[in-house]
């Protein structure tokens, strides 16, 4: 999603104080000029934006200085399970099907591939009707004049944004998030990636995800043509850039021995096998399309108390069925509204320093992961950089 997507923002402040450090200060530290912080910092839990592009130099050296074995372009056909253990996952290549085996498997594919394949349960969607989070498809434009956008009247920007929500309200227009339109229209800027084109339906059906991603492309040609007809200092403006994919925020999420719910994200609860700390709000994106999300409404009791965060539990990356096979990321075991907080590239990138870290100390050891010393774990993550305070 940082890279392939473009969503370029990183979440590290309880709105007082950094609490995510760890893997992803190593990243931040690593990536020189492709990013930066934010003036308001830490007032926000949002602190860093970076270059997408950048980012891709910067995670492959990552890779590399780490000595880590790289193959991409593969896609994960089925999870060999024998005697209660994952042995191996086929994949696909272009010299024919191969396996991939190993000790420990962390699935990382954010739609929980190799679990669901493996006969883990999985939930999928809202309890009233099972509609995941909206997606959006993030853009970029250039020849913009930001000067004249800012100068134009607000009364102008006013009547452009009115325009296109009556041609919305009469089939004639995409949805949009009004709040991001609101935004680009007082303050654009050329190459800065917007969030503002929504999409609706099924992650998992990739001939929908086709559709949809190629409609929301669609939609941002439609937008940006709108401006350049009536909105000063869009003239001349033009769609530099998508998202290579469009931005996935819920698919399946694989029942694990915890779960990460609602209440315990805005109580900022604390656990006992906590690998790392979140705070984001429960921000909900329209599973109908509207391109509307909770995060524009800021209601308190969607989001920790200012200052708090809450644990993230190893717990709700393991699982009671197969115990060398663990998740990470957005198919982590929430309910729908745990994972709207959960899922930021942030905390996921904490779930999968934590796990990653539990399975080299589990694989050492000579035991299964959830019956590794979580005080030996916690102990390594804070001492490899990881904030972990009020530790039950």
């Amino acid at each position: 999603m940082a890279t392939n997507a473009l969503v370029n923002i990183w979440h590290t402040s309880d709105r007082r104080k950094q609490v995510i450090f760890g893997f992803v200060q190593e990243a931040i530290d690593r990536a020189g000029a492709f990013i930066h912080r934010y003036p308001d910092y830490p007032r926000r839990p949002e602190t860093h934006w970076f270059d997408p592009e950048g980012m891709r130099v910067v995670f492959w050296r990552m890779l590399k200085d780490a000595g880590v074995r790289v193959v991409c372009n593969l896609t994960a056909i089925e999870s060999l399970v024998t005697d209660g253990r994952i042995r191996a996952v086929l994949v696909d290549t272009k010299t024919g099907r191969k396996a991939v085996r190993g000790k420990i498997f962390i699935d990382a594919t954010g739609d929980g591939d190799v679990a669901a394949n493996a006969g883990l349960p999985f939930d999928f969607g809202r309890a009233s009707d099972g509609r995941v989070q909206g997606m959006t498809m993030i853009y970029c434009l250039c020849g913009v004049d930001p000067a004249a956008v800012r100068a134009a009247a607000p009364e102008v920007r006013e009547q452009v944004l009115e325009q296109m929500k009556k041609l919305r309200d009469e089939g004639k227009f995409p949805q949009f998030l009004e709040a991001g339109a609101k935004y680009v229209l007082s303050s654009a800027k050329n190459d800065t990636p917007y969030n503002m084109v929504p999409a609706a339906g099924n992650p998992l059906d990739e001939e929908e995800l086709t559709r949809l991603s190629m409609e929301a492309r669609e939609h941002v040609f439609q937008i940006v043509d709108l401006w350049r007809r009536e909105m000063p200092g869009f003239e001349k403006a033009q769609v530099a850039q998508m998202g290579h994919s469009i931005g996935i925020r819920e698919s399946r999420r694989i029942r694990g021995l915890k779960t990460l719910d609602g209440p315990m994200v805005v109580s900022a609860a604390k656990q006992p096998d906590a690998i790392g700390h979140g705070f984001w709000m429960i921000d909900i994106h329209d599973p109908k399309g509207s391109g509307h999300t909770t995060w524009v409404d800021q209601k308190s009791e969607m989001m920790p108390p200012v200052g708090e965060s809450y644990h993230i539990p190893l717990g709700m990356c393991l699982n009671d069925k197969i115990p060398n096979l663990a998740v990470v990321g957005r198919c982590a075991s929430t309910t729908h509204e745990g994972l709207a907080s959960v899922r930021l590239q942030s905390h996921c990138m904490v779930m999968g320093q934590g796990v990653g870290t539990c399975a080299a100390l589990s694989l050492a050891a000579g035991v299964d992961m959830a019956k590794f010393d979580v005080r030996k774990l916690q102990a390594q993550l804070r001492k490899d950089g990881v904030y972990l305070q009020d530790v039950p």
